[in-house]
């Protein structure tokens, strides 16, 4: 187990604390038995934390950033189902030198300057009318399973009671992202 989560965090320095309740959501996130409430929380800490780590395995495009000193921007688009489960996660984390910070949407639309985007979808408007809202934006676009036509260029899946994701290397390219080798590498598929 410790070993996976070396080869994902690609040796980057994590706490002992932070390392220990990772590796304790991870292992904990699949447990049968456990209360529908508890599999939910810990589900959306998994989560939490692969969001917080995306940003160390994708390039942008200089122009995606204001200056060198612009933070790197996860933007949750819709519901948010993590409340203060992701801004802990990146609390003090920087990613090639820039701060990461955590900005809510209700909807998606131009001008956002969100990196990667979290579409939960709301009332307000859907994950496939958030994707379209972002296509051909260099913006990570991350969803749930969804249905047909509402996967983001990451999407995570529960497979054998674990959060897994799959990544879809065609719209990535087409939003000017380079993804990490290693990131394709632990994906459960890659659409090509």
């Amino acid at each position: 187990m410790f070993k996976i989560l070396d080869t994902w965090f690609g040796g980057q320095a994590l706490g002992e604390r932070s390392f220990l309740i990772l590796a304790a959501a991870l292992i904990f996130a699949g447990v049968p038995g456990e209360p529908a409430w508890a599999q939910d929380t810990l589900e959306n800490t998994v989560k939490a934390a692969y969001l917080s780590k995306l940003a160390a395995f994708v390039d942008w495009p200089p122009a995606s950033f204001e200056s060198p000193a612009t933070p790197l921007r996860i933007c949750i688009i819709g519901d948010d189902p993590f409340r203060a489960m992701l801004d802990r996660a990146v609390t003090g984390l920087t990613v090639a030198g820039r701060p990461v910070q955590v900005v809510r949407y209700g909807a998606a639309g131009a001008g956002m300057a969100c990196q990667i985007a979290y579409l939960a979808g709301s009332p307000a408007q859907s994950r496939a009318d958030a994707l379209k809202a972002l296509q051909g934006q260099p913006v990570l676009t991350v969803t749930d399973q969804p249905a047909v036509g509402e996967q983001g260029i990451v999407t995570f899946v529960v497979k054998d009671s674990r959060v897994r994701f799959e990544i879809d290397q065609r719209e990535a390219v087409e939003d000017h992202l380079a993804l990490s080798s290693k990131l394709l590498s632990l994906a459960l598929e890659v659409r090509r």
